[in-house]
């Protein structure tokens, strides 16, 4: 093992010792995860676990059935269906581009099954993996990553019928629904190019009140997308819209003010 790695590791041992030798409270706990998650990934940060979200059984259920549940999506699962909630009385469909093995698919097919409205949801995947990153997407992402069958999609979402399964790279079968309109569209390529093509295309089809959710924007692992994002919104009256677990929305036809902290400086 590498010296400072071993180093980093005893320390946070060191720090976890401290705080449970005369306390052993959730508040000492939080404060030792933090401390440690501070030591080991610079710049983590931990957010309190008393939401009633994290207690509610029927979402719990939902991504345990997934293998989410201890996963590190959690907070943008639950912020997806919150913000389906805002979509559900306006007219148009539903599109994801980048289903990966579809757990956020299904959270939308669920929202449109119970919405006033009929509803048919479209996803866009090459079912390949991401295509070859670009200059502008840094060095997390390699082509091929988050690879996952049709098949393994399709059994996933098999209680719904509303569906509609476009297998390429994007945009070469965005033709194939260019007459339709949209109340909700999440796009999750994590690339710059994709998500270019992505919100280009669904913007002018996205109805008045629809919204537009990018699950890549702000994530250091993404740059691409975030830049993507905001240089085709720099010239609309909406601008995305930054969520505290990554990620980032707009709603059509809803004006935007700018981030006002920058300028407090």
């Amino acid at each position: 093992m590498p010296k400072n790695r071993l180093a980093k590791l005893k320390t946070a041992a060191r720090i976890v010792r401290e705080l449970y030798r005369d306390h052993d409270t959730i508040g000492k706990r939080l404060e030792a995860l933090q401390r440690v998650a501070w030591e080991l990934v610079p710049g983590y940060r931990l957010t309190w676990p008393d939401s009633d979200w994290c207690k509610d059984s029927d979402f719990n259920q939902y991504l345990e059935s997934t293998g989410q549940l201890k996963g590190m999506n959690t907070h943008n699962r639950m912020m997806l269906a919150q913000l389906l909630r805002l979509s559900d009385n306006v007219p148009g469909d539903t599109v994801e581009c980048g289903v990966y093995k579809g757990d956020s698919s299904w959270l939308i097919c669920a929202a449109n099954r119970s919405s006033p409205l009929s509803k048919q949801h479209h996803m866009f995947d090459s079912f390949e993996g991401i295509s070859q990153p670009g200059s502008e997407d840094g060095q997390h992402w390699t082509r091929g990553d988050l690879s996952f069958g049709l098949n393994g999609v399709q059994e996933r979402l098999k209680e719904f019928e509303q569906t509609a399964y476009y297998p390429g790279w994007i945009p070469d079968r965005f033709q194939d629904i260019q007459d339709l309109t949209f109340s909700f569209v999440h796009i999750d390529v994590d690339l710059h190019e994709p998500t270019k093509d992505s919100i280009e295309f669904f913007y002018e089809r996205l109805n008045d009140g629809g919204i537009l959710l990018c699950d890549d924007y702000g994530s250091a692992f993404c740059p691409g997308a975030t830049k993507a994002c905001d240089q085709f919104l720099s010239s609309k009256p909406e601008s995305m819209i930054s969520l505290p677990a990554s990620g980032g929305f707009m709603i059509k036809g809803q004006q935007t003010g700018k981030n006002f902290w920058q300028t407090l400086a």
